[in-house]
């Protein structure tokens, strides 16, 4: 009898599908879809509470906000992953509000209130709608060298978010960082490395999602696991229209939400490249521009429901690259879980009931997994006799700045902080910039390059050659000519 795994795909004839276009079994999409969710959750949740706390809304507002994020997010997703003509990047990338604009949106309500923030978000974003077509056209902007430094700097960004799980989540909770959670957070991580070791091809592609289930069993048993509130508020409830009342667009708000706009756009630009890289496809200006489109068209309608703001998530496109499961279906699997968590807040409140060391824990592997990426597309660029590692150098370096000292700009103005207070937007813009004025605008570039380059390789000035005659030769460190006299070696100072 043949034996077939989870991810044995329906029909032989999807071998020679792009690997994006691969069906898997009812069981893998469903497994695969819900790993995504729960590594995502924590994320699409964490906007709206923050918002809704900065803007004093009742917590029944808040449950509204997040059930709209939820929705919002899966719709998104299934928008990007299965398309329509002109959006969808048709990757397997999972949407939900961006983190990004946090900032920009507090500072709105404090003087128009969330209705000026939901105004501005649509606003914007039918702008970034408009200018799409000028960003899909910068591919060859994005070579090796700067998805690689993109890569790297996601998975680096993002393990302060596992360093802050594995310690509880709620910085202002009495056991934040103690050891119980971080202990927690380390079985976690054990139990991963152990079923991602075992034969199994399936059981070690669902490492994380298992790892997330025992650790909240483990946590359960323990006491540290609450599932008291799953059963308090309603079962089902459908996304209201302008809940918060009709929006306000404000000039002021508007440009300050366009600035975030740009950051979304810059950060989605690399995510759609940072997984068509992991996923081995190729991504033209065409295919760019419709992942784009989709992203925008998101962040339009997602205010109409009461959310914000949508983009990819960099810690899924980190579970593309653990699992090794490319499949788009598989994430609109997890968009339609999405919408469900939306529709079913009681499912949302076990899901949420998921302790954040447990999340820490998977998520050290997953981020890290990120970043390893990131450095595998850094090692085949080229670096003889260029300027490509002072490029990877500072760029990585510009963008760890906002990483290791939060209030790095917190005396700049305010769209300077919303520009480069994210480490990802900050190494994108770096290495975009470099690249072009080092490997696009040659002109004045030293022939003699730098010191940086010089460490990178051996090289040996045309001058130096011209010195030499036919038949020279070296022999334990002398020079000799054609008939064996040995040729002086001056210093480069003697002139």
């Amino acid at each position: 009898m043949e034996e077939f795994t989870l991810a044995t795909t329906i029909e032989d004839n999807t071998k020679s599908l792009p690997p994006e276009d691969e069906r898997l079994s009812l069981g893998a999409n469903l497994a695969y879809g819900l790993q995504h969710v729960l590594t995502m959750y924590g994320g699409i949740v964490a906007v709206p509470l923050i918002l809704g706390q900065a803007s004093g809304l009742s917590p029944a507002d808040i449950g509204l906000l997040v059930t709209a994020s939820l929705f919002a997010g899966g719709m998104a997703t299934i928008l990007q992953t299965i398309g329509v003509p002109f959006f969808g990047s048709r990757l397997p990338l999972v949407q939900g509000v961006s983190f990004s604009g946090v900032a920009t949106m507090i500072a709105i309500t404090g003087s128009g209130g969330i209705q000026s923030v939901i105004g501005a978000v649509i606003a914007a974003s039918f702008i970034g709608l408009i200018i799409t077509p000028v960003f899909s056209r910068i591919t060859r902007f994005f070579p090796p060298l700067v998805t690689g430094i993109v890569i790297t700097t996601i998975g680096l960004t993002l393990m302060p978010v596992a360093a802050n799980w594995a310690m509880g989540g709620n910085r202002s909770a009495p056991d934040f960082g103690s050891q119980a959670n971080i202990l927690l957070a380390g079985i976690t991580l054990v139990i991963v490395l152990l079923l991602s070791k075992l034969g199994n091809a399936a059981i070690s592609r669902l490492s994380i999602l298992l790892a997330i289930i025992i650790g909240t069993g483990i946590a359960y048993a323990a006491g540290i696991a609450d599932f008291s509130r799953v059963m308090t508020g309603p079962f089902v409830a459908l996304p209201k229209i302008f809940h918060f009342g009709y929006p306000i667009f404000d000039a002021a708000a508007i440009i300050s939400m366009f600035i975030v706009i740009m950051v979304t756009l810059v950060e989605t630009s690399a995510d759609i490249l940072a997984v068509s890289e992991i996923v081995g496809t190729k991504v033209d200006a065409r295919r760019l521009g419709d992942g784009l489109r989709a992203d925008m068209l998101s962040s339009i309608l997602a205010p109409v429901v009461g959310s914000f703001t949508q983009s990819a998530f960099a810690q899924n496109v980190g579970l593309v690259a653990v699992t090794g499961i490319k499949s788009r279906y598989v994430v609109a699997t997890g968009g339609l879980f999405l919408v469900a968590l939306g529709l079913l807040p009681v499912v949302g409140r076990i899901v949420a009931a998921v302790p954040n060391s447990v999340l820490g824990g998977a998520g050290l592997v997953l981020f890290g997994t990120v970043a390893a990426s990131g450095i595998r597309t850094l090692a085949k660029v080229d670096y003889e006799n260029n300027m490509n590692l002072i490029i990877v150098a500072t760029s990585i370096g510009f963008g760890m700045i906002p990483i290791a000292s939060p209030g790095f700009y917190e005396h700049f103005p305010a769209w300077v902080i919303t520009i480069f207070h994210s480490g990802i937007s900050s190494a994108a813009l770096m290495a975009i910039t470099l690249n072009l004025l080092f490997n696009h605008l040659k002109a004045g570039n030293s022939d003699r390059q730098s010191v940086f380059v010089a460490g990178t390789e051996r090289l040996i000035r045309y001058q130096d050659i011209a010195g030499l005659h036919d038949g020279d030769y070296f022999l334990d460190g002398r020079l000799y000519d054609a008939n064996g006299a040995e040729v002086p070696l001056v210093s480069a100072q003697v002139h």
